[in-house]
């Protein structure tokens, strides 16, 4: 065993949890997962298992009190971050949280002074940004190789809605899923959005709009830096996972296609065909998942900023308020009125 390792113990073995687990047990060699928490004894007791971890608790606050644990990966429930960013942070442990960091400004607010009061670093999980595809897009806008940003088009469409149990707790469209949209945004452009202008509809299934939510949305975005962009939601794209971006500027533009299961085209005289794009996100972002953690223990490793910080997170939560305001009001929102 390798002493100079983080070591890190993980809360919520859930679908993501679980995900992180792997990754953590046998393909990140700077850290050793040392300990799994979750209520759910079943899912607990799978994922030790698949993850070859020996060392389990049903309550997280045994991980805290810990000395030989020094990061945390919360993969919890959304209503959860808070408070256990927060214990984390009381007990020094550095911190990874799948987002989004809180539901309301004031918990966001007073998270956020915890970790700083703490001292401790938390990275957040807006694990998009570290997708080859949108980080080779990141990397050729700040090099210049488009000139100055102009406009920026994100397209981002599920393959089908999540279950309608979901979406009544979720916090609706803008918070569990533009919210990644919204922090690709300013990813790309390197600048804060001002103001937000979002038009939507519920136009695949009325039990998401009888439940308070849409499940279709067109947003406009003005940026700092006078860049504009604008992001198409849907809940349901029948043709797979639809995630494509494009940033044009003032010498050209780059663009980011979809991820397909292979590159093979067929072409006859009738038509050219390909393969349909890869239909779930555990598939599509795979790659980004396992390049957020070495991001993470990589910082802690060398003491440095996280890359995807709690300010972030705060930002992009800025962005979601003022868009569901947007709606509300039928008018363009400025982040001043909603921060």
């Amino acid at each position: 065993m390798n002493n100079d390792k983080l070591k890190i113990g993980l809360i919520g073995t859930g679908r993501i949890g679980r995900l992180h687990a792997e990754h953590l047990a046998s393909r990140i060699r700077g850290a050793q997962l040392v300990a799994l928490s979750d209520v759910n004894a079943e899912s607990l007791a799978e994922c030790a298992v698949q993850c070859g971890v020996l060392d389990t608790t049903e309550d997280y606050h045994d991980l805290l009190s810990r000395d030989d644990i020094d990061a945390i990966v919360i993969c919890s429930p959304t209503d959860t971050h808070p408070t256990i960013i927060g214990e984390c942070a009381a007990a020094g442990k550095d911190i990874f949280c799948e987002k989004p960091i809180g539901s309301n400004a004031t918990e966001i607010d007073s998270t956020l002074a915890a970790v700083e009061a703490a001292g401790v670093k938390l990275m957040m999980g807006f694990n998009r940004r570290f997708d080859p595809n949108f980080a080779r897009l990141q990397q050729g806008v700040q090099a210049g190789e488009i000139g100055e940003p102009h406009l920026v088009h994100i397209i981002s469409r599920d393959p089908g809605p999540p279950p309608i149990s979901y979406i009544k707790v979720s916090g609706g469209i803008f918070m569990d899923m533009t919210i990644h949209d919204f922090d690709m945004a300013r990813f790309l452009t390197g600048s804060e959005i001002v103001e937000v202008f979002a038009a939507t509809a519920v136009r695949i299934d009325p039990a998401i709009g009888e439940a308070g939510d849409v499940d279709t949305a067109l947003l406009t975005l003005t940026f700092e830096n006078g860049a504009i962009a604008s992001i198409d939601n849907s809940r349901k794209a029948v043709y797979g996972y639809d995630q494509r971006a494009e940033v044009f500027g003032s010498k050209g533009a780059l663009l980011a296609d979809n991820n397909y299961p292979n590159t093979t085209t067929h072409m006859t005289t009738a038509s050219v065909q390909r393969e349909l794009p890869l239909n779930f996100f555990m598939d599509r972002y795979v790659d980004s998942y396992l390049a957020e953690m070495n991001a993470f223990v990589e910082c802690i490793n060398t003491d440095s900023t996280p890359p995807v910080t709690g300010k972030d997170a705060q930002a992009a939560f800025y962005a979601a308020l003022a868009a569901k305001k947007s709606v509300e009001e039928h008018r363009p929102v400025k982040i001043s009125e909603v921060c």
